[in-house]
């Protein structure tokens, strides 16, 4: 008798301890990245009786990342911190007066960026209004919620009744039907009626058709836009932009997916479809985004602050600059003279 309540006593035990386990979210441990990035300016090589205008992408503090030890530097007769009025993206604004000869700017900081590892996820979403994500439910410039965009987003997620599996036919349809390729200028400029057909991208090309489909499907999504850190040592980069995007998950909050990535290392690595390391990274970039990157903003269609002269920028994930009223071209750093570099810790 004594030994079938020992028994009974174990069982119940366990069942305490699975009924914990099941209510106890696991650890996920993150790892993080530290450097020190510089961004250096030179616009003295332009006409010199035109006042010459920059702003800048300007990274600050979030729950993922630490920026500390901001310095800037110049010639300029005026700078600033600014934030566009829709999405309160920060910018550092410098200008510099008709007549001056020379143009320089240095902008330093430190940076230490945690992994973002968005996976311990609830198992019922919570009710939401929609009204509470106009901005992010919206059309922009290059990316229509209407027509065929809606047409596709609806067969991709047909049958599927809640928003993280909505999201998640999305990634999914692109991981499979899209790439990256490698000839296209900068990081693309997110044409998604263009690419819907071509289906060849990098990273903005790539994460403008899955907040586009997302949003056609009702799910509210964005794209965030940074820059790389290097790895080791000291890093040249200057043509390291980079985005990926977020989606809002009910009962969660915004969670992180980056599919441009998934494609990224199936074209470095020769990797297949069904290849084991392509699942891999397919599993790791739903939900999770590593430590070797920098936000910089979000938002599309921007107004800067001081207002830019001429139609909306796209996005401001490279540096922007005008002087009078052209705009240089900001893929073209041997024009423009800029160069970002990178100092590992």
């Amino acid at each position: 008798m004594e030994h079938e309540e020992r028994q009974v006593v174990k069982l119940f035990g366990r069942i305490f301890l699975v009924a914990v386990l099941a209510i106890i979210p696991l650890t996920v441990f993150a790892k993080s990245h530290s450097g020190k990035m510089k961004m250096e300016f030179d616009l003295s090589d332009h006409a010199l009786d035109k006042e010459a205008q920059l702003w800048v992408p300007y990274p600050v503090s979030d729950k993922y990342q630490d920026i500390s030890n901001v310095h800037v530097e110049g010639d300029f007769a005026e700078s600033a911190v600014y934030t566009d009025k829709v999405f309160k993206t920060p910018m550092l604004y410098v200008r510099w007066a008709k007549g001056a000869e020379s143009r320089k700017l240095t902008y330093i900081c430190d940076i230490t960026r945690e992994e973002r590892l968005d996976k311990n996820l609830p198992s019922w979403e919570t009710n939401w209004d929609p009204a509470d994500f106009k901005q992010e439910l919206a059309a922009t410039g290059y990316a229509p919620i209407t027509g065929t965009v809606k047409e596709l987003a609806d067969k991709i997620t047909a049958g599927k009744g809640t928003v993280y599996a909505k999201s998640k036919a999305i990634y999914d349809w692109i991981c499979e039907n899209m790439f990256r390729d490698p000839e296209t200028r900068g990081c693309g400029k997110g044409d998604v009626c263009n690419l819907l057909v071509t289906r060849g991208g990098k990273c903005s090309d790539i994460l403008s058709v899955f907040v586009a489909l997302a949003r056609a499907s009702g799910v509210p999504a964005r794209e965030v836009f940074g820059i790389r850190q290097g790895k080791k040592g000291d890093t040249n980069i200057t043509g390291w932009q980079h985005c990926w995007a977020e989606f809002y998950l009910p009962g969660y909050g915004w969670m992180v997916v980056d599919p441009g990535d998934v494609r990224k290392k199936m074209l470095r690595e020769k990797l297949e479809l069904d290849d084991a390391k392509t699942a891999e990274y397919r599993e790791y970039f739903w939900g999770g985004v590593d430590p070797y990157r920098v936000k910089l903003g979000i938002g599309r269609d921007l107004t800067l602050s001081p207002a830019q002269n001429g139609p909306s920028v796209n996005y401001l994930m490279y540096p922007y600059a005008q002087i009078g009223e052209e705009t240089l071209d900001w893929l073209d750093p041997k024009t423009f003279r800029y160069t970002i570099t990178h100092t590992s810790n």
